[in-house]
């Protein structure tokens, strides 16, 4: 062939290019001896597209092609011509149409692959993928993996759309350092060594949270970035030593025109990338009704099933699991005024779950330091039967009514002292249920809703004090600020979650701009005016010169793109992710480094 360069993409030709003569590069995916005619699907990151080379094939090409093996990179000269109508493959978009081979050139030959590119499913029509460290050690042969492809595009549209809809609204996209000032944010920091400042180390950003601050004092008033985070934390699904997020800040604004600003950007990305209706406006959740509902600030709301407080319950039995817990309503303890008695009702459940199944779901709430899971099952006849029935009898009537319980549902209970743990491990339970069940609303793929009123401190029982719940720089709500120091426990910060099929999408607050607020901070917090000054004072000296009130929100691109894709990890939309261990088997990352360069550098290991 004249040119091995391509000319049409492999995804690209379709029965109007019937006669053309074109050259097509690829790998080849399968190949077929049919005695002595030979079936080549060739692929690219476009599609895929058949290749013949029949009896009137050139010797040459017939002899190429009897070489050619899985993954095999290849050049491809020949003439479009059409299927007969028995042979077209509606499942492939060039299926009506394949390439009568002229000239074949190999590029480079692969080597017998570790696992197969194409997919291999079982006969339930589960797909059998190969173990996550092979995955990684072979990266970029799994990339090539058609779910891979696709979720890479899909992320590459994800992350132009953010840039369109958020120039479109006037923002500007600013980069911030990413060697900075190690600073106390909550995670640990990945620390880089200063060359020639021996002794000193540069810390890699776990976001830009000060330097989007210090941009709004400067005067750009919509900032936005793409930007790299990096946090030396224990990695799992959702999460990974370095990742990226939608940085977003803005001035002169306040929570509403965040949150819609929030809303008009995942209602276009949704509607760009996968033609997906979101409602204009996402649900309100406060804090408290969150956990108290639901169990958890990040609940799945594709499926009902809301826990019920259940105080009432104590006063009608001498049952000693449920003291507890009646005694903590009565004195409403904590700052919550909730029941820590809280229930489920489980909807025609009674028969289907058997002691063996509740004990499993038992073992999932005392992960959430439950201390148990009580259960009742309510008969054909309306009355109970099995778990902790025995101390209610006679008592159906009133529990069904006030639990809206009925014949056929089974009621589970967990009670404790703290009306948090009650509800975090019911609503582990809640989960499980939601997943074993399949009780997701199959119209509502993707369940938005906002977190709002969140607790401004948290009490750190180790240490004996007062911490954010967010970070130091996120602004009390004003009805608050003469308590911050009485009555720190009351106090609700301005601060904004978004949440999306359990998990959290985003989260952002409105920033402290005033000095002498932001001091009052960090005395609450046990910050001395030597530790602030030495960890924030260049961020606390520019609120000096007329800093404009400002928010902003941060949304998560990998787990956005991972809950797009319908992946369980974010690993599926990384390009190169590391392992749980936070380890690259691909690259052997990370490694040790000769004696020279930590020389080099002051280090002694």
């Amino acid at each position: 062939m004249k040119s091995t360069k391509r000319t049409v993409t492999c995804g690209q030709l379709r029965k109007a290019d019937a006669g053309k003569t074109v050259v097509l590069n690829g790998w080849v995916h399968r190949t077929r001896d049919l005695g002595g005619i030979f079936f080549i699907t060739l692929r690219d990151r476009y599609g895929i597209t058949q290749i013949v080379a029949d009896v009137d094939a050139p010797p040459e090409v017939k002899k190429v092609a009897a070489e050619l093996k899985s993954e095999y990179c290849i050049a491809v000269e020949g003439k479009v011509r059409l299927r007969f109508e028995k042979d077209v493959n509606v499942d492939m978009e060039t299926g009506e149409i394949e390439i009568e081979a002229k000239e074949i050139e190999i590029f480079t030959a692969s080597d017998p692959l570790p696992f197969s590119i194409d997919e291999v499913r079982q006969k339930d029509g589960s797909v059998v993928l190969p173990n996550d460290d092979l995955r990684l050690r072979y990266r970029y042969l799994d990339l090539r993996r058609a779910p891979m492809q696709y979720n890479i595009a899909l992320r590459a549209k994800l992350t132009l759309a953010v840039r369109n809809y958020l120039y479109e609204k006037g923002f500007y996209e600013i980069e911030t350092p990413t060697f900075i000032k190690s600073t106390p944010e909550g995670a640990r920091d990945y620390l880089v060594p200063s060359r020639i400042h021996p002794g000193k180390f540069y810390s890699l950003p776990q976001s830009p949270q000060l330097y989007k601050q210090l941009l709004m004092v400067s005067g750009f008033d919509k900032y936005f970035q793409i930007a790299r985070c990096y946090r030396d934390e224990d990695a799992r699904g959702d999460r990974q030593p370095e990742f990226t997020q939608i940085d977003m800040e803005m001035s002169f604004t306040d929570r509403e025109e965040v949150l819609e600003t929030t809303e008009g950007l995942m209602n276009y990305v949704f509607k760009k990338v996968l033609n997906y209706e979101l409602p204009v406006r996402f649900d309100r959740i406060t804090w408290e009704d969150a956990f108290d509902v639901y169990g958890t600030d990040k609940p799945d709301l594709r499926f009902g099933l809301k826990m019920q407080d259940a105080a009432f319950m104590a006063k009608l039995a001498d049952f000693n699991a449920f003291k507890a817990g009646g005694a903590a309503a009565d004195k409403s303890v904590e700052r919550h005024k909730r029941s820590a008695i809280k229930a489920l009702v489980v909807e025609g459940q009674a028969e289907h779950y058997s002691r063996k199944m509740i004990e499993a779901l038992e073992e999932k709430a005392k992960i959430y330091k439950a201390k148990g899971l009580a259960w009742i099952k309510v008969n054909s006849d309306g009355e109970f039967e099995g778990g902790i029935s025995k101390f209610f009898a006679g008592k159906e009537k009133e529990i069904l009514l006030k639990l809206g319980a009925k014949k056929g549902d089974l009621i589970l209970f967990v009670s404790d002292e703290k009306w948090q743990t009650a509800c975090v491990a019911l609503g582990a339970v809640r989960s499980q249920l939601g997943k074993d069940l399949n009780l997701y609303n199959p119209a509502d793929k993707f369940h938005f809703a906002w977190i709002i009123d969140f607790p401004y401190f948290a009490w750190n029982e180790t240490e004996n004090k007062w911490d954010t719940e967010h970070h130091m720089f996120t602004l009390p709500q004003k009805q608050y600020w003469p308590v911050l120091e009485s009555d720190p426990a009351s106090v609700k910060g301005d601060l904004y979650d978004l949440v999306m099929n359990g998990y959290e999408i985003a989260s952002g607050s409105m920033r402290i701009n005033d000095p002498s607020l932001q001091e009052r901070i960090f005395k609450i917090v046990g910050y001395s005016k030597d530790r602030a000054e030495k960890a924030f004072g260049f961020l606390v000296n520019a609120f000096k010169f007329g800093a404009p009130p400002h928010g902003g929100i941060a949304p998560g691109l990998d787990r956005l793109a991972m809950l797009m894709c319908q992946a369980d990890s974010i690993k599926e939309v990384i390009a190169f992710p590391k392992n749980n261990l936070a380890q690259s088997p691909m690259d052997d990352c990370p490694s040790f480094v000769d004696k020279a360069q930590l020389d080099e550098l002051h280090i002694k290991i």
